[in-house]
């Protein structure tokens, strides 16, 4: 691969322009994948009560030499008085959840000490005594956490064990897999001055939960199955008395749900979830009183944003965190419903949730803009007055990045669809370009205006490259509201796609893309339009990639870890209701006319697309003469998590399309 990037650069930059260069010619760096694939970013934040600390995760890849392995994620303390920061946990550890327990100046968190103990266990850091101490000791380790508001209780999630009888066997040999047996449920444990003890039947496995301000309930979000299709779609909220052990609906809720706050009077109760069975996303905010299980969707009639995060402001307001088309904003809204207030966001700065001080007032949040990935920030409100905390990635500060914005065309019905476009670096008006493509996944995803490359959509890179790059929010997409998002429904690869082709068609008539130089590379749903351009519409690609994709809905549906999620909430319709239209939509029945190169690569530990995808499209393309590639990555889940194969990913993109494209 490194041999067709030389001679690449060698055609385009002859080496005599190279030395003639000045001495002490100042010139900027462009972004390598190496550069990539070293980049670290802010994971979760958490703001102490009195705003004297700052607590957050790092996420922190593993550099070149080191074992195979997945990034790093180290724990940091800020104090915002003298501006001193401490590393808790630093690699080869790793931490995550910090969260300030209430009352205390501990810092709780979670991590494998690998010494203590080698499963996942709650410790809290004092930033007074600057000392750590281990609470739980889960035998299964614990998966998610929570202390009461007095701070007397704490709560975790711990998966059952296998039975002494399954682990012997299994130690002889007798490990098969076998549908339906051993899936073990989880629990929900309670930790105070007694011995552990499981709080929840040994029947349901338990999603989330949120403490009530009494400190003696809990809403606890259940399945009685124990996979991922159950918890996306057949999920409940139950009230947790956790001295008696009694269970009682909530509140009612259909398909996707999200977080979920009782307010601080414990009156009333409001989370989020899908509009509909069938909706996308767990979007709308309901709130319901306790003694009326029935839930009051609140969220304003024609809203086009999707609500991620919420938190009671006090007993009468909410505060929600929303994706608004390709940009964050922080709004408030009076419980009992009404029109929405924005408090901060809207402009550069990206989040998507905050933590707030004991005030109110101030809040802390993983921000990321254009020219960064996520940092630490601090806002204050009125306003509000951003304040930046860390400083991570300064060699991005050298490198040159292509300019990037927001722009809007109209799709086939008339339909106003966005996207981002990242400009090729030393763009020139009037000058015409390459153009990739990179559509985001789900298909509910979106693409965002701010810091937009990752291993798998390196968008940076490809600018840098020369490249214009095109990141679209087709129909189907988040951040536009309910009706947005199902606009794709009993559709999949029609309009949705057409809103991509009207994209570049938009793009040529402003004079900025050459329409006959034109790749797409996606990621899992992404990977599907990958594959669905380089197919059906093989006359309008010259490259396609595919990492993960789907190349047949039918054998998908039969193969994959959420059938009833992908049926319900995207097709509308199961496959057997139209097996005609299904089989239409799938790449490997277009190849007929094909002939775009498609590059094919997957994870081979993947269980939401299975790698047979990828296996069937590569077999098809070359039964048919079409130039493809078969990559496979060991050990890879629906991602990339390992720096070497990262890096592989994006070299290998950037060689397809030089080779196809430009």
């Amino acid at each position: 691969m490194k041999l067709h990037r030389i001679f690449r650069i060698s055609l385009i930059l002859p080496l005599a322009f190279i030395m003639i260069l000045p001495a002490g010619t100042a010139v900027q760096a462009q972004l390598s994948p190496d550069e990539v694939a070293d980049i670290q970013q802010v994971g979760q934040v958490q703001l102490h009560p009195r705003s004297t600390h700052v607590a957050y995760t790092l996420r922190v890849p593993r550099e070149a030499g080191e074992a195979v392995g997945r990034d790093y994620q180290e724990l940091y303390v800020r104090d915002l008085v003298t501006g001193e920061e401490r590393g808790i946990v630093t690699a080869p550890k790793s931490a995550s959840s910090p969260y300030w327990i209430p009352g205390s100046d501990e810092l709780a968190f979670t991590m494998v000490d690998g010494e203590e103990h080698d499963q996942n266990q709650v410790y809290a850091y004092d930033v007074v005594e600057e000392e750590i101490r281990r609470i739980t000791s889960a035998p299964e380790g614990v998966m998610a956490y929570r202390f009461s508001d007095d701070g007397l209780h704490l709560v975790y999630t711990m998966r059952e064990p296998l039975p002494d009888a399954v682990m012997e066997r299994r130690q002889q040999g007798y490990d098969m897999e076998v549908s339906g047996e051993n899936k073990q449920h989880v629990r929900l444990w309670l930790h105070d001055d007694r011995e552990p003890r499981p709080v929840t039947p040994d029947d349901m496995t338990v999603w989330d939960f949120a403490w009530a301000p009494d400190s003696d309930h809990l809403a606890v979000r259940i399945t009685h199955g124990t996979g991922i299709d159950d918890e996306m779609m057949f999920s409940e909220i139950l009230l947790l008395d956790i001295h008696e052990g009694s269970l009682e609906l909530l509140t009612e809720s259909q398909g996707k749900v999200g977080p979920m706050d009782f307010s601080p009077d414990g009156t009333r109760f409001a989370f989020l979830a899908a509009k509909a069975i069938n909706d996308p996303l767990p979007q709308r905010i309901y709130v319901s009183d306790l003694e009326d299980y029935r839930p009051v969707d609140i969220t304003p009639d024609g809203y086009e944003g999707t609500a991620e995060w919420l938190e009671w402001k006090d007993a009468n307001t909410l505060r929600f965190v929303a994706v608004e088309g390709t940009r964050t904003a922080l709004r408030e809204i009076p419980a009992s419903g009404g029109q929405t207030e924005l408090i901060a966001g809207g402009g550069a700065e990206i989040f998507r949730s905050v933590s707030f001080d004991a005030s109110g007032d101030r809040f802390a949040a993983p921000v990321h803009r254009r020219n960064h990935p996520a940092e630490v920030y601090l806002g204050t409100l009125p306003g509000p007055d951003w304040e930046r905390q860390t400083y991570n990635n300064e060699f991005l500060e050298e490198r040159e990045l292509g300019r990037q914005e927001t722009i809007t065309w109209e799709g086939p019905d008339g339909l106003l669809i966005e996207g981002v476009i990242t400009y090729p670096v030393g763009f020139e008006e009037g000058q015409t370009y390459p153009l990739a493509i990179l559509p985001h996944g789900g298909p509910e995803g979106v693409s965002i205006d701010g810091w937009n490359t990752r291993p798998l959509y390196p968008a940076q890179l490809l600018a840098s490259e020369g490249y214009v790059v095109l990141k679209p929010n087709y129909r189907g997409s988040g951040g536009r509201g309910s009706e947005f998002t199902m606009a794709n429904h009993r559709d999949l690869g029609g309009k949705e796609f057409e809103d991509v082709i009207m994209g570049i068609d938009y793009l040529s008539y402003q004079g900025v893309v050459d329409p006959r130089r034109v790749g797409i590379s996606g990621t899992s749903y992404g990977g599907y339009f990958s594959a669905w351009a380089g197919t059906r519409y093989s006359d309008r690609f010259a490259a396609a990639i595919t990492f993960a994709g789907l190349s047949n809905w039918i054998s998908f549906m039969g193969t994959t870890d959420i059938p009833h999620e992908m049926s319900i909430t995207h097709w509308d319709l199961w496959w057997f209701e139209n097996q005609g239209l299904t089989w239409d939509r799938s790449p490997v029945a277009n190849l007929e006319h094909a002939r775009t190169p498609i590059l094919v690569a997957h994870g081979l530990a993947d269980e939401r697309v299975h790698p047979e995808q990828s296996i069937q499209l590569h077999q098809f393309l070359k039964l048919n003469d079409i130039t493809t590639q078969l990559v496979m990555y060991p050990r890879q889940p629906h991602g990339l998590t390992e720096r070497a194969h990262r890096i592989d990913f994006m070299e290998r993109v950037v060689d397809w399309f030089d080779l196809y494209v430009k």
